[in-house]
């Protein structure tokens, strides 16, 4: 009998602890009248039994606290229903008790701090961004992603003509976009949807991909597009074979990034993507430029200083980042100086050494920003420029 009620005590305590100490407080919440429970306990040690009174009063307005105390007052508690709790005490017998054990209020405080601190840890850790193979990247870019772009640069891209002529074609009503004749180069186009012509002939649907190359002008060649001579006649090898090594896609109109005088040689970008054009030429990308001049005659110290005071070109005053007299070499009679500019306004070195009072006999641009023209490419060589390449440049793609 013992067991029994043992067993429906636990089955109360538990109903009635699990609802009414899910909230901080421990005040009783009005509940119907119970009768009067007698729980009889005996211990195995003894032949002799423990026996509890449970009595569940009628409720009462919720019990007040006791002056600076968080405890209600006894007092008030009078007739209220008393959750019992039969705990073992420091002298090893069992006893009633209205609130619960220490340890199991620690037991459900250190619980619920765990799993809020595991809640705020699974809210801070950042979620990796996924990543999808070149399969999917291309099938959303084909289907989802907004590839307009403006009329002018889609042309220039195509290798039509450069953007300033193609602002013209289309000016000129030689375009046209779905059949109308279009006369707004700001109008967006996706050239894999919109069917574009231009002078009767259809835009082909897939744009060339961006070049980016790296040329060692030879001396006697001009930067300028269809001059003779012309610095991308160089590159007719190259194209002449991109069907061969890209089927299927056009080829790419090349232009030079800047320009080098007739009479200089060395490093010059050449490429297709018109806004790497625009940023790295702009002075607002202050990349520095470092050339070697072959001197006619004898460099003194008087020389130096007059290079580094600057000279006026354009109505602007222009003075170099540094000149040096490089050390003199067995297989070369003339004195070389370096020096470095970062704005790059027309004929600026040679206008800085003539107003020293010496004469170029050759001039050789060597470094575009971090980028440093290879020793071992020929005068009239080029190279494809990698991602580290285009980083030295300034240049993120």
């Amino acid at each position: 009998m013992a067991s029994v009620a043992a067993a429906a005590l636990a089955s109360l305590s538990s109903s009635l602890s699990s609802s009414l100490f899910s909230k901080p407080s421990l005040a009783l919440i009005p509940i119907r009248t119970l009768p009067r429970i007698t729980c009889s306990l005996s211990t195995s040690s003894s032949s002799s039994s423990l026996e509890f009174n449970i009595t569940f009063a009628p409720s009462k307005p919720k019990p007040k606290l006791k002056p600076d105390s968080a405890e209600p007052d006894p007092e008030a508690l009078a007739g209220q229903l008393i959750i019992p709790w039969i705990v073992r005490g420091e002298d090893g017998n069992l006893k009633l008790q209205s609130h619960p054990p220490a340890r199991f209020l620690q037991a459900i405080e250190t619980k619920s701090k765990t799993k809020k601190k595991k809640e705020g840890a699974e809210k801070r850790v950042p979620t990796a961004e996924p990543k999808y193979s070149k399969a999917a990247r291309r099938f959303y870019n084909e289907n989802f992603r907004d590839a307009s772009q403006r009329l002018s640069k889609v042309l220039a891209a195509a290798g039509v003509a450069s953007r300033r002529s193609s602002e013209q074609l289309i000016f000129d009503g030689k375009v046209t976009v779905n059949g109308s004749v279009c006369n707004t180069p700001q109008t967006r186009v996706d050239p894999g949807r919109d069917i574009i012509y231009v002078n009767g002939n259809r835009l082909p649907k897939r744009l060339p991909p961006k070049v980016y190359l790296a040329l060692n002008k030879p001396k006697g060649y001009i930067c300028a597009s269809g001059e003779n001579k012309s610095v991308l006649s160089l590159f007719e090898d190259y194209l002449k074979t991109w069907d061969k090594r890209n089927s299927g896609i056009p080829r790419p109109r090349l232009f030079t990034v800047g320009r080098l005088d007739v009479a200089t040689t060395g490093l010059i970008i050449v490429t297709n993507d018109g806004d790497f054009a625009q940023k790295i030429s702009h002075p607002s990308s202050n990349l520095s430029k470092e050339y070697i001049a072959a001197i006619e005659g004898v460099v003194s110290k008087r020389h130096l200083l007059a290079i580094s005071e600057g000279t006026v070109i354009e109505g602007v005053h222009c003075t170099p980042d540094s000149v040096e007299l490089l050390p003199q070499q067995p297989d070369m009679s003339r004195p070389r100086l370096r020096i470095v500019v970062h704005e790059g306004r027309n004929h600026e070195v040679r206008e800085l050494v003539k107003n020293a009072g010496l004469e170029i006999h050759s001039l050789k641009r060597v470094r575009i920003g971090g980028f440093r023209l290879p020793s071992d490419l020929g005068l009239g060589k080029h190279m494809a420029l990698k991602q580290g390449d285009l980083s030295a440049l300034g240049w993120k793609s």
